[in-house]
C-alpha cells in the first residue's frame, strides 16, 4: 500500500502558523530562563574552583602554623571537631564537586544575617594562617569580584576581603553546613546599596540574586575551618547585552527567514488563487478562454478551486456552444415556414387582382399550414423548456399497470391498437406521475403518426431485482428506424416526418422529463419496427 501525502487545508496552515507564533514567546521565555540558570551555574563553578584553591592554601598555612605553635595537649589537632566525610568508593582519590544550582527549582533565600561578635577567641593556628592569607584575598577579589572569608572551626572570620574579621558567622546557614563537614551552595536575595548605579556593562550589579558557596577545610577527618565565598552572577540582560551583535545578526537571519516564508506562502498559495481568480473573471465576462494548468499549490483548497473553476468553465463553454447551436437550429426551423408565408403574402399582394378564387384559397391554405407548423414548434419548445427546467421533486409510488392502461386508453379510443402485457406480479415504481404519463403519451403518439398504416403498439414491463429497476418496453411493428438515424433520434429538431408536421422535439422532451426523475430511455437497435426501453426506479 503506497502512502499518499494529503495537502493541508488553509485552516490547518493558518492554525500551524498561529500556534508557532504562540509558542515562540514561550520558547523564548523558557530559553532565557534556562540561560539564566546556566549563568548561575557558571558562577557557582567558578566559586568552586576558587574555594578549592583558597581552601588548599589555607589548609597548608594552618598546618604550618599548628606545627610551629604546639597545643596544650601536644597534638596538632587537639580540641578540633571531627566530621564524617562522605566518600564514594568509585571516586577513589578524586573528590569532584559540580555546580548544581537551578533557578527553576532551588529557593532564593533571604539576605544573610549580619555577623555576630565572637564570644570566644579564634583558633590560634587559624588566626596565624588567616594573617598570612589576608594580603592575598583583596587581590583575588579585585580579579574575581567575589567576597571571600576564611573561618576557623567555630565559624569565626580569620581572613576576609571585607571588614568583618574577628566576627562570628556561625548563624549563617551555609557556614553551619560547612562546619558540619557538608559543602553547600545556595542562592540569596541581593539588596542594592542606596543609589547604587546599574549599568548593562556592570558585571556584578545587575542581578537580583547572589550565589553563596561554603566549603569545609578537612584534614584526616579533622575540621580545620571553612571557606565562604559569594558573588553576584551575570544577569540575563547583561549577558544579552554582551551578545548584542550576535543577537542582532540572529534577528536579521530570522527576519530574512520570515520574509522567505511569506514569499513562499504567497508563491504557493496566493499566486495560484490569484491566477484562478483572473480566469474566473474572464469566464464571468463571457470570454472564451483556455484554462491552462495553474501552478500546483501547497494548499489543497487552491487545487480544488482550480479544478472547480475549470469544470465550471467547461460546463459554461458547453452550454454556450449548445445555445449557439440551438439558436441556429431554431432559426432554421422558423426560417422555412416564415419564408413560405412571406412569399405567399407577396404573391397575393402583387397579383390579387388577377388571381382566381382557387389560387387565392391555395395560397391562404399554405399560409395557414405554415402558421400551424410555427404554432406546433412554439408549443414543443415550451414543453422542452419545461422539461429541462429545474423543478421540485415530487415522487409518488405508482402502480405500473394502472398508469400504462390510463395512458393507452385515449389512443385505443382513437383507433390505435395497443397490446398491454402486464407483469405477473404487481409492480410499483417511484416517479412523478406526469413524467411517466407524458413519456408514454409521446411514444404512443409517435406510433400513431409515424409507424405507418395498420401498425399497432405493445407495452410490457418486468422487474430487474438486482438493480432495483423496472424495464418498461414500448414497441411497434411499423417501419422502424434506419441504422443511419438510430443515433440521432433523441437530437433536437431531428425528424424524418417534417412534411407531415413533425418537429423533431418529441423524443428530446421525453428524454429530458425522464432524466429529471432518475429514469432513462434508449432505442433498442436491430428490432422489428421501433422499440424503446425505459428504465424506472423500483418503489421500495
Amino acid at each position: 500500500m503506497t502512502f499518499r501525502w494529503r495537502k493541508p487545508r488553509i485552516r490547518t496552515a493558518l492554525l500551524a502558523a498561529n500556534l508557532s507564533l504562540l509558542l515562540l514567546p514561550l520558547i523564548g521565555v523558557w530559553f532565557l530562563r534556562l540561560y539564566e540558570s546556566a549563568l548561575v551555574r557558571q558562577t557557582e563553578a567558578e566559586l568552586i574552583a576558587q574555594a578549592a584553591t583558597i581552601g588548599a592554601a589555607y589548609k597548608t598555612e594552618w598546618l604550618r602554623a599548628a606545627v610551629a605553635q604546639p597545643r596544650e595537649g601536644g597534638g596538632v589537632f587537639d580540641n578540633l571537631p571531627r566530621v564524617s566525610v562522605l566518600e564514594s568508593p568509585a571516586e577513589g582519590y578524586w573528590r569532584p564537586r559540580f555546580a548544581v544550582l537551578d533557578l527553576a527549582s532551588d529557593p532564593v533565600l533571604p539576605v544573610p544575617p549580619p555577623a555576630d561578635p565572637s564570644t570566644v577567641p579564634a583558633d590560634p593556628a587559624a588566626v596565624t594562617a588567616g594573617e598570612r592569607m589576608q594580603p592575598v584575598l583583596p587581590d583575588v577579589q579585585r580579579i574575581t569580584l567575589a567576597g571571600l572569608r576564611l573561618l576557623d572551626a567555630r565559624g569565626i572570620v580569620v581572613a576576609t576581603s571585607g571588614g568583618d574579621r574577628g566576627m562570628s558567622l556561625s548563624n549563617q546557614f551555609e557556614v553551619t553546613e560547612a562546619l558540619a563537614g557538608r559543602p553547600v551552595s545556595s542562592l540569596r536575595a541581593r539588596v542594592r546599596q542606596g543609589n547604587e548605579p546599574v549599568s548593562l556593562t556592570s558585571i556584578s550589579r545587575g542581578s537580583q540574586v547572589r550565589v553563596f558557596l561554603a566549603l569545609p577545610v578537612i584534614e584526616h577527618g579533622w575540621l580545620l575551618g571553612a571557606v565562604l565565598l559569594s558573588r553576584t552572577p551575570v544577569s540575563i540582560e547583561q549577558a544579552l547585552y554582551g551578545k548584542r551583535w550576535h543577537l542582532t545578526g540572529l534577528a536579521l537571519v530570522l527576519l530574512t527567514a520570515g520574509a522567505g516564508m511569506a514569499l513562499f506562502t504567497g508563491y504557493t498559495v496566493s499566486r495560484p488563487i490569484r491566477t484562478v481568480t483572473e480566469q474566473a473573471k474572464a469566464v464571468a465576462a463571457g470570454e472564451r478562454v483556455i484554462m491552462p494548468r495553474t501552478r500546483r499549490s501547497a494548499i489543497r483548497e487552491a487545487d480544488e478551486l482550480w479544478m472547480s473553476i475549470t469544470s465550471m468553465a467547461g460546463i459554461l463553454e458547453q452550454r454556450a456552444d449548445f445555445i449557439r447551436a440551438f439558436a441556429a437550429e431554431v432559426s432554421h426551423e422558423f426560417k422555412t415556414p416564415l419564408a413560405a408565408i412571406r412569399g405567399a403574402v407577396e404573391i397575393i399582394r402583387d397579383h390579387a387582382d388577377i388571381m382566381t378564387p382557387d389560387e387565392r384559397d391555395h395560397f391562404l391554405a399554405n399560409i395557414g399550414a405554415d402558421v400551424e407548423r410555427l404554432d406546433r414548434l412554439v408549443r414543443q419548445l415550451l414543453n422542452l423548456a419545461r422539461a429541462e427546467a429545474p423543478k421540485p421533486v415530487v415522487l409518488e409510488d405508482l402502480d405500473m399497470e394502472k398508469v400504462v392502461r390510463a395512458a393507452a386508453a385515449p389512443f385505443q379510443a382513437a383507433g390505435l391498437t395497443v397490446h398491454i402485457d402486464p407483469s405477473p406480479e404487481r409492480v410499483m415504481t417511484r416517479i412523478a406521475p406526469e413524467a411517466l404519463d407524458a413519456a408514454l403519451s409521446n411514444l404512443l403518439d409517435n406510433i400513431r403518426q409515424h409507424a405507418g398504416e395498420g401498425a399497432h403498439g405493445r407495452i410490457s414491463w418486468s422487474v430487474e431485482g438486482a438493480a432495483h429497476q423496472i424495464r418498461l418496453q414500448v414497441s411497434d411493428n411499423g417501419r422502424g428506424v434506419s441504422a443511419g438515424n438510430a443515433d440521432r433520434v433523441f437530437d433536437r429538431f431531428f425528424t424524418t416526418a417534417r412534411s407531415t408536421g413533425g418537429t423533431g422535439l418529441g423524443l428530446s422532451i421525453v428524454q429530458s422529463q425522464l432524466e429529471a426523475y432518475g429514469a432513462t430511455i434508449r432505442l433498442i437497435p436491430n428490432q422489428p419496427g421501433t422499440s424503446f426501453l425505459i428504465t424506472l426506479p423500483l418503489a421500495t
